[in-house]
């Protein structure tokens, strides 16, 4: 069956009621739903530009994913904690901000919403994500959202609303990004911290007995950051008492 029949064949009404503009071959398309929710929008160029507009009160601008190897967009800093938060993920396989314009008609007017992310997961699902503040919420905007969740509910997509994150996960998850790329990692020192941290033991003592800390604790976060280690980020700061265990995953 061809994927342009299949609204007719499920007798969905939703996988008729959207279109989506997205860029392809360097250039903006406008297609159903229906024949094109198959496509990698996880791969796709953002729709719209990002703006830095002078005096304005977001901060937008690019963000290395270490998921992806490329640099993403954003346009509040909210926007880029949720990146911190998905490039973090070992569930992420792929990511792509303002990937579509989703059309729709609200029955008295034409509409359109471009979402924040569009997530690619390992196991093939994939999600849509938004990111705003509940405070910021309003008419219009839980309008989009709605429209949004009824639109991925119709080809299988996850739907998601993201606010504002803890405040102590999130500073915990900066901290570690800054070490997020591969070039912090010396497979010598990852190895020796496995071994100490088999049993668990304090984040700086285990450092200390593997080497010279300015050496080794970049090392460290790169494997707080990577999930080799663990800790706990969501109760406490980090600090140099923390808590470190090896889990089972790879370097």
């Amino acid at each position: 069956m061809a994927v342009g029949e299949l609204a007719d064949a499920y007798a969905d009404p939703d996988l008729g009621a959207f279109d989506l503009g997205f860029v392809e071959g360097g250039v903006q398309v406008r297609r159903s739903l229906a024949s094109c929710w198959g496509i990698r929008f996880e791969r796709v160029m953002p729709v719209r530009p990002f703006r830095w507009p002078k005096g304005g009160k977001s901060f937008a601008g690019w963000y290395f994913c270490a998921t992806t190897g490329e640099h993403i967009g954003y346009e509040s800093w909210l926007e880029r904690d949720r990146l911190i938060l998905l490039d973090a993920d070992p569930q992420v396989a792929g990511i792509a901000s303002q990937p579509f314009w989703l059309h729709w008609h609200d029955g008295e007017r034409r509409r359109r919403h471009a979402p924040d992310y569009f997530v690619r997961l390992a196991d093939g699902r994939a999600q849509v994500v938004d990111v705003r503040a509940a405070d910021r919420v309003d008419d219009a905007t839980a309008e989009a959202f709605a429209a949004t969740e009824r639109a991925c509910r119709a080809v299988g997509w996850e739907f998601m609303h993201a606010g504002v994150a803890d405040p102590v996960l999130m500073a915990n998850m900066r901290w570690l990004s800054r070490y997020r790329r591969r070039r912090c990692l010396r497979r010598d020192v990852a190895a020796r911290l496995l071994e100490v941290f088999d049993e668990p033991g304090p984040l700086r003592e285990g450092a200390v007995r593997v080497g010279d800390p300015l050496l080794v604790l970049p090392v460290l976060f790169h494997l707080l950051w990577s999930g080799v280690l663990e800790t706990d980020v969501n109760s406490r700061l980090l600090g140099s008492d923390s808590m470190v265990h090896a889990t089972t995953g790879e370097l």
